[in-house]
């Protein structure tokens, strides 16, 4: 798949860089609520049927890119 989406006379990429971080960055997001959250938000991304294209859950914030 192409990173690329067409339309007629259109040709575009867009993407969404989105970081979520805790309150005061508490290291909360390992082990099993890390992997919980990576989990939910997959399931969720398939439901609204949104292409996500990176995902890193780190123990004290979140990157995805869609």
């Amino acid at each position: 798949m192409s990173r690329f989406q067409r339309a007629s006379h259109v040709l575009w990429c867009c993407q969404y860089h989105i970081v979520w971080t805790p309150k005061y960055r508490f290291r909360i997001l390992r082990n099993n609520v890390g992997k919980e959250v990576y989990k939910q938000i997959r399931i969720s991304s398939e439901q609204l049927g949104i292409e996500v294209v990176e995902l890193n859950v780190q123990i004290d914030h979140v990157h995805l890119l869609v």
